[in-house]
């Protein structure tokens, strides 16, 4: 077999294939047997049909058609391991001589990665949040225990905003009652904006039995987003009464005897978040200084999939959240054109960071270990909530062991990376990564790493990852999410 490589762009080639005839006996021999099994010719039985018959029944053309198909994927990758080019998706094939009995002959063409070097990462040096915790974020967080721990009462005034009240509401539009717009007994928090527009401001001044008609846009339902008529009835008033922050809140709400017991908690709680932040930047910042040292072309196709990919993913998480998304860009103030032009500049990043770590791993002759291997499947059953074996059996039998292993691999190019980099604090305290990390992993006695995969894809770097809106991780979340951009075109 003989293969030409000719360089279409720096990120797509065409391969030409010669193969001679007879390394397609096996597959003609192949063919041949399963015809065979499908005509139905007097005096044979199926399977057992000459194949001269065949071909004088069938016609030569499609026994050969079938061995091409069956021949194609085997001989695409042996060209493309003799090539030595790393493959992105599928390949455009076309036949391009098929002479029976002399001579076969195909092109493929394809994207693949840009060849490159990664640069010297020594000196790097990058500046994460500080890792103080407040008195008032301890107080914060000690505010929102007391809210889940709250109770209503009744309220013999009118309503306020942070009341909850009980309301029955009534939508009309030209006079037409709007059915799915209707609703009765609901509780509703005053000022929480989470009903149709209007209602906030018609419910204030309202007392128990009271009721006020006003124009609203309705908020959901198949009239969403029209002006109606509602009218709203108070039921009843209720006024949220939290617990004080003494030593008996904190026996009901926690295995403290004390406040300050719980106080104290609260704090090394929020000072292991903290650090974990702390190390999560250093990865994702780290792997962001590395990638403005490098300049290379991205393959259209993939960088247009993963924003395709982006793009279902919002679709998907914003109806689960009952938005629109029109919806999420009002609320976040943005136009369609710059959501995706975010969008596109987030994917082009993914699949960069992607490449990046990918050659590292190259380089510096990276492997994984089936030690490794199974600690992350581990990791991610833990995570998923299901058994590791029930995990294991499915990535095996869906083929995606070779994404998972992509995955790790990009991880400890991360990590390799993190290792020589300077990581310093606002106030220009240099922090040991190293360090950090063993104190976090001896407070649980688990990696830091797999905490760190709970919310940080390997590849991301910093920027827009701590936002938790379902669109925000859509359109922000940088070469984060790299893994997926190419795991599974590789």
């Amino acid at each position: 077999m003989k293969t030409d490589v000719e360089e279409l762009t720096p990120t797509r080639v065409k391969l030409t294939v010669e193969v001679p005839f007879d390394e397609l006996k096996p597959n003609l021999d192949k063919a041949y047997k399963e015809i065979s099994q499908q005509v139905r010719i007097k005096g044979f039985r199926p399977g057992k049909v000459p194949a001269p018959l065949i071909d004088q029944y069938v016609g030569r053309g499609a026994v050969l058609q079938e061995a091409v198909n069956d021949a194609l994927p085997e001989l695409y990758g042996r060209a493309v391991e003799e090539s030595e080019i790393f493959v992105l998706g599928q390949p455009d094939v076309e036949v391009t001589e098929l002479d029976d009995g002399t001579q076969f002959a195909f092109t493929a063409e394809v994207d693949i990665r840009p060849k490159f070097e990664v640069p010297d990462y020594d000196g790097l040096e990058v500046v994460v949040d500080g890792a103080e915790v407040t008195d008032e974020q301890v107080e914060e967080t000690l505010g929102n225990l007391r809210e889940r721990f709250a109770s209503l009462t009744n309220a013999d005034r009118a309503a306020e905003e942070g009341d909850f009240v009980t309301i029955d509401l009534v939508a009309k539009i030209d006079g037409e009652e709007v059915a799915d717009a209707a609703t009765s007994d609901y509780s509703y928090e005053i000022g929480s904006k989470a009903a149709h527009e209007g209602l906030d401001e018609a419910l204030v001044g309202l007392s128990a039995e009271e009721e006020k008609t006003f124009t609203g846009t309705l908020a959901d339902g198949e009239r969403a987003g029209e002006e109606a008529e509602l009218t709203v009835t108070v039921r009843s008033v209720k006024v949220k009464n939290l617990p004080e922050a003494d030593d008996e809140f904190a026996q009901l709400a926690s295995e403290f005897d004390t406040i300050d017991e719980l106080r104290d908690d609260v704090r090394t709680r929020l000072g292991r978040q903290v650090k974990m932040q702390q190390l999560s930047e250093a990865r994702d910042k780290a792997l962001e200084a590395l990638l403005e040292k490098v300049e290379i072309p991205l393959p259209e196709k993939v960088v247009e999939e993963e924003i395709g990919r982006r793009n279902q993913q919002l679709e998907q998480q914003l109806q689960m959240a009952g938005m629109t998304k029109e919806d999420y860009l009002s609320g976040e103030e943005k136009t369609e054109e710059e959501f995706d032009t975010e969008v596109a500049d987030a994917a082009r990043l993914a699949v960069k960071g992607g490449f990046v770590l990918d050659q590292l791993a190259v380089q510096e002759e990276l492997n994984v270990e089936n030690e490794e291997l199974s600690e992350y499947v581990v990791t991610q059953a833990m995570q998923m909530g299901v058994q590791p074996q029930q995990l294991a059996e499915y990535l095996t039998q869906n083929n995606q062991l070779p994404a998972i292993v992509s995955e790790v691999l990009r991880n400890k190019a991360l990590n390799l990376i993190v290792e020589h980099v300077t990581v310093k604090d606002e106030s220009g305290n240099e922090i040991d990564v190293d360090a950090l990390q063993r104190e976090l992993s001896g407070e649980t006695g688990e990696t830091v790493q797999a905490e760190e995969d709970a919310g940080d894809d390997a590849g991301e770097p910093a920027a827009e990852k701590d936002e938790d809106t379902a669109a925000d991780t859509a359109a922000e979340a940088p070469a984060a999410e790299a893994k997926d951009a190419e795991a599974k075109d590789s």
